[in-house]
């Protein structure tokens, strides 16, 4: 996916080529950074301007981020290890919660 964000700080568009997975209409991207100790100035930029464009499966559109939390948190994250194993060994190289986000189409 392409995932063009607005910069926290400049306001301008920022784009960075990141895994996603999906749950149902959503698209869910993951904050990994591979396992370093802070967060990827992307999810940055997405948590402050959380409307973001997104190019994906043959297709542009706008949405909305929504960082999850809790039981949520927990199962986008396994859905996305289940496509992308290569996650699941991130946490144990950092010591903070490796945030994720669920992206939801605004069209």
């Amino acid at each position: 996916m392409v995932l063009t964000t607005t910069g926290a700080k400049s306001g301008e568009p920022r784009e960075a080529v990141v895994s996603f997975s999906r749950d149902g209409d959503d698209y869910v991207v993951v904050g990994s950074k591979s396992g370093e100790p802070e967060d990827p100035a992307w999810f940055k930029n997405l948590v402050a301007n959380p409307v973001v464009k997104v190019e994906a499966d043959g297709k542009t559109f706008q949405a909305r981020a929504t960082v999850a939390e809790g039981a949520d948190r927990d199962a986008l994250w396994d859905g996305h290890v289940a496509e992308h194993p290569q996650f699941a060994e991130y946490p144990s190289k950092t010591t903070r919660i490796i945030p994720i986000a669920r992206l939801t189409p605004l069209d």
